[in-house]
């Protein structure tokens, strides 16, 4: 039968090896063939419960002639983007925006909905982009185009169901088990067979590293102290016995950088960290094409501090991240809209777990929106535009399903976050690694900001031609004033609102 074509595929496979046996798909194929051949026969199959067979990470449209349908499909928790416009009577979809928004058909309108509620987050939330009438497919959804309409049908919530029956330590080994399958089928591919990973000094990097047929480990590093982890990832990596390198940032190499990475990630960012991020991968560039990262474990076991603050009832909780208040941004914006509400892109998901736990909440709100509108956005583009492809196996689905069964309790004890987790780690990891307390990624860019050495081109475009159409220039000019005067907590603020300048400048 050849009624499928597949149209594009962005992603990978990892249970390929299971899945051509299990299809009959005679091996030994490339890559390119094996992917697009377990697509077409996988949809013969199942149909679009394809998705329930898959692991790994996807972006995927197929046309089904048939049926005369085309179908866009993102995989479970987002890893990688999907985007789609309808362009005079065409359906278009892709993983990068600016390809829809270069056809010529398209007409360029920015969507100042987004702009308001990126202000409000740091990152564009939702369904809705930066342009008017281009949609991004949201995780978990597949598209369905009849040549009319695009009609949204969603496959998969990301719904924590706590089992009490089991101890920390039965979930602990099932922990171990599945890291250990699902690292098993990446050291199958052996037409990737060199890999290195990330490594930060916190648990997630390090428990990759030593459970992977990664070789060596790659971290960035800086010279102000307090912000630099490289030295705890070199500890890490020499008792795990593999190789290491580090990346020295400079300011100056910072901020060269930024309009490399606004232009590459296809909308705004507030997320400084995607910065250090591109180029850390740019390094890895320079000896590997393929490179292990953590994403996924702190919004899957409660890695975040939001996770364990409590709330009053009467709150929606905003996503772990948000760095203005909406009376804030109403004093910021020329054109604020007050029927659009932070709150818009979250009260349909809280409504649909109120009655769970409280960490159970919270993290269906962050795996729906935060993961892939800040950190999966993030990941994605700056490995690409760099051209590394970025393996995520902490994000397996195999391991959310886990993950979505153990109690809250579990999750926070001892006086640590995600502590189920870190248990499992311990098996291959010291424990002074394994219950090592978070760290993050940070970036010292709260410091640079206010530097004067380095925050003219942030100042430029503060108080360019393109702001004045934006923002009112008072308000930006005791928000800069302040900052510079020591109110680091602003930097937030400061960044978010140059990134979407600087995009501005860049795609109109």
């Amino acid at each position: 039968m050849n009624n499928v074509t597949v149209r594009y595929f962005s992603g990978y496979i990892r249970n390929w090896e299971k899945l051509c046996a299990e299809l009959g798909i005679k091996l030994p194929l490339s890559r390119k063939e094996r992917e697009e051949e377990i697509l077409k026969k996988a949809y013969e199959k199942w149909n679009l419960k394809m998705v329930e067979h898959i692991y790994g990470m996807f972006a995927i449209s197929l046309f089904d002639k048939a049926q005369n349908k085309l179908y866009c499909i993102r995989d479970q928790v987002g890893q990688k983007q999907m985007f789609y416009s309808v362009v005079d009577g065409e359906f278009l979809c892709s993983g990068d925006i600016d390809e829809i928004v270069s056809d010529s058909r398209f007409k360029k309108k920015i969507n100042k909905r987004m702009l308001q509620q990126y202000l409000f987050y740091g990152y564009p939330i939702g369904r809705e982009t930066f342009y008017e009438n281009v949609y991004k497919l949201q995780p978990g959804h597949y598209a369905e185009w009849d040549g009319k309409n695009v009609t949204l049908h969603r496959y998969f919530k990301p719904m924590f169901e706590p089992d009490n029956s089991k101890s920390v330590d039965e979930f602990a080994t099932e922990i171990e088990d599945v890291v250990k399958e699902i690292l098993s089928e990446e050291r199958a591919d052996k037409e990737l067979p060199y890999k290195e990973s990330f490594l930060s000094g916190g648990v997630d990097s390090s428990y990759l590293l030593a459970a992977s047929d990664a070789v060596c480990a790659n971290t960035v590093g800086y010279g102000e102290a307090g912000f630099d982890e490289s030295g705890l990832a070199k500890k890490t990596a020499e008792v795990l016995g593999k190789g290491f390198r580090v990346k020295m940032i400079t300011p100056e190499e910072y901020f060269e950088r930024i309009p490399t990475v606004i232009d590459k990630m296809g909308q705004p960012l507030g997320d400084a960290s995607a910065v250090a991020f591109s180029i850390g991968c740019k390094a890895v560039r320079e000896h590997s094409e393929v490179v292990y990262s953590g994403e996924g474990i702190d919004e899957f076991f409660g890695g975040y501090n939001a996770h364990s603050r409590v709330i009053p009832k009467e709150w929606t909780y905003l996503t772990c991240s948000h760095i203005m208040s909406e009376e804030y941004v109403k004093s910021l914006m020329l054109d604020f809209d007050d029927s659009v509400k932070a709150v818009d892109p979250v009260a349909p998901l809280w409504d649909e777990v109120q009655g769970k736990d409280p960490l159970a909440q919270k993290l269906y709100i962050d795996i729906s929106l935060w993961l892939e509108g800040d950190i999966y956005l993030n990941t994605d583009r700056t490995s690409t535009a760099c051209g590394v492809e970025l393996h995520t196996p902490f994000s397996d689905l195999r391991l959310f399903n886990i993950a979505s069964k153990i109690p809250a309790e579990y999750k926070f004890m001892n006086d640590q976050n995600k502590y189920v987790f870190r248990k499992a780690a311990s098996s291959v990891l010291p424990d002074e690694v394994a219950f090592r307390k978070k760290v993050g990624f940070p970036v010292p860019v709260r410091k640079w900001l206010s530097d004067e050495r380095f925050n003219k081109q942030i100042e430029e475009k503060f108080f360019g031609e393109t702001s004045k159409k934006f923002f009112n220039q008072a308000e930006l000019k005791k928000l800069w004033e302040s900052f510079i005067l020591g109110e680091e907590k602003f930097w937030g603020r400061i960044y978010a609102i140059y990134a979407f300048l600087l995009w501005y400048d860049l795609k109109f």
